[in-house]
């Protein structure tokens, strides 16, 4: 017997949500599927949350920086851990972030970095995210996806040290020795 899986819209996805019977499950949709997301260890979460505070001094009045909330793409609404999306703020009070609404995605990135790396690149280089920035703790360095194109990334640049400036931001600098925090 052939087993089939069932994809879920994002109509439906967010039927499914608002119906309330994911209520304190961390699940995301990818793909049109359903996925288990990682539970959070110290690291990941002292580097997430102190790496939102650094961007949004430095992004004031520029963007707005999301910590783990979702975006709505094609067949997917995952939760990044961060997100730097346009403003005004309020905007986002009737849908959570479009792709035309994302400067970039951030993932920081210990036990789901194969995921990050494969899964996620395809999504968000198909839904056109511009930039596209894991922060690899494992192995101590910021990947930076820029130039997407159909499911890929055209250009991958690693970084273990210097400055970095976002691509919708070319006057912010910011310092690798703030994401990297491990």
């Amino acid at each position: 017997m052939v087993s089939t899986t069932y994809k879920w819209s994002i109509d439906k996805w967010h039927e499914l949500v608002d119906s309330g019977v994911l209520e304190g499950q961390k699940v995301e949709l990818l793909e049109g599927d359903i996925v288990e997301m990682s539970p959070e260890g110290v690291e990941h979460s002292f580097t997430n949350e102190s790496i939102v505070i650094y961007l949004r001094n430095k992004l004031s009045k520029l963007a707005h920086v999301r910590e783990s909330h979702p975006i709505t793409l094609d067949n997917s609404e995952p939760e990044p851990d961060i997100a730097i999306v346009r403003l005004p703020l309020t905007i986002y009070r009737t849908h959570h972030p479009y792709a035309e609404d994302i400067y970039w995605l951030i993932e920081v990135s210990q036990r789901t970095l194969k995921k990050d790396l494969q899964q996620k690149v395809t999504t968000y280089a198909r839904n056109d995210i511009s930039e596209y920035w894991v922060i690899d703790l494992k192995n101590k360095k910021l990947i930076i996806h820029t130039q997407p194109s159909k499911d890929k990334y055209l250009q991958i640049v690693e970084y273990k040290s210097g400055i970095v400036t976002p691509q919708a931001f070319p006057n912010i600098e910011i310092a690798i020795d703030k994401l990297l925090l491990y």
